[in-house]
């Protein structure tokens, strides 16, 4: 039971991180937050694997650098998206259909066919997509769209992940270190290049971005890894999709976001699509 409360306390905690992010992102330039919250949150964590760390190969620590570039990708999409989208549970929603987007990317990098349980609940989903974001005729908005980016970003970083660690004896929280810091850098690196608007940063801001960092990155791995370890992946999946859920409840009550009906239903049956796919996956094939 300890192993399914650190991943409710992982999905708030992420939840927290959507909330906290939108208010650093209000002031400071998205690139820069990026990388310098997940080069403090790998130091936080090296701590805990430092030894494990130093003992990498070389391939094993381009493969991981590898993976790092990928989630920077995903990130820098993502931040971008949360800094022009008017509602955070939106986002949230589309991004989690990265779990459904991963088999697509999986059959076309692996030639690994999806299963039934797939096509099932894919059809689900696209029902779920239209009602989120098709309210004003066939368009998106383009928070929507660079949402969706990430999301495939996110499925792409989560396939050739799994496929790397299998087998290669490599920790998940080294794993994670290692990403983390190669987000870092390569944010730093790219926000070098750009140039950069005028900003400002307040006390509020300090307190958010540190709760972002802190809190919603090093503690939420922390807990998600600690969870994971110990419960079983069907069970780990259906509850990280509480993640959107508890977005849409903090964005409604704290940031006073409000959806029009149809993109909480468009929300209901994303909700449903990806509970027929984690429940179907491991009774049919």
């Amino acid at each position: 039971m300890r192993g399914e409360l650190y991943l409710v306390l992982t999905t708030i905690l992420a939840a927290l991180g959507w909330g906290a992010s939108k208010m650093v992102v209000l002031d400071v330039p998205g690139e820069l937050f990026i990388g310098t919250r997940f080069l403090l949150a790998s130091l936080i964590l090296l701590p805990f694997c430092w030894k494990r760390v130093i003992k990498l190969s070389k391939k094993h620590l381009l493969a991981l650098s590898g993976m790092g570039l990928i989630m920077s990708a995903c990130l820098q999409a993502w931040v971008a998206a949360v800094s022009i989208t008017s509602s955070l549970a939106e986002g949230a929603f589309i991004m989690s259909l990265a779990m459904l987007i991963a088999p697509m990317t999986a059959w076309a990098l692996f030639r690994n066919r999806p299963s039934k349980a797939f096509w099932i609940s894919l059809p689900i989903a696209i029902l779920g997509m239209m009602l989120l974001t098709l309210t004003n005729g066939w368009t998106m908005e383009v928070s929507q769209l660079v949402f969706l980016l990430s999301s495939v970003l996110a499925s792409l970083h989560f396939v050739l992940n799994k496929r790397i660690l299998t087998g290669s004896g490599i920790t998940p929280l080294t794993s994670i270190c290692v990403q983390l810091f190669v987000v870092g850098v390569s944010g730093l690196l790219y926000t070098s290049t750009q140039t950069l608007p005028d900003f400002e940063i307040s006390k509020t801001t300090i307190f958010w971005f540190t709760v972002s960092t802190l809190v919603a990155t090093s503690i939420r791995y922390l807990t998600q890894t600690l969870g994971q370890f110990s419960v079983k992946i069907e069970t780990a999946s259906l509850i990280m999709i509480l993640e959107p859920v508890f977005t849409l409840i903090l964005s409604m009550t704290w940031l006073g976001e409000s959806l029009e009906m149809q993109k909480l239903l468009g929300c209901g049956v994303i909700v449903l699509s990806l509970v027929t796919y984690i429940r179907l996956s491991n009774r049919i094939k």
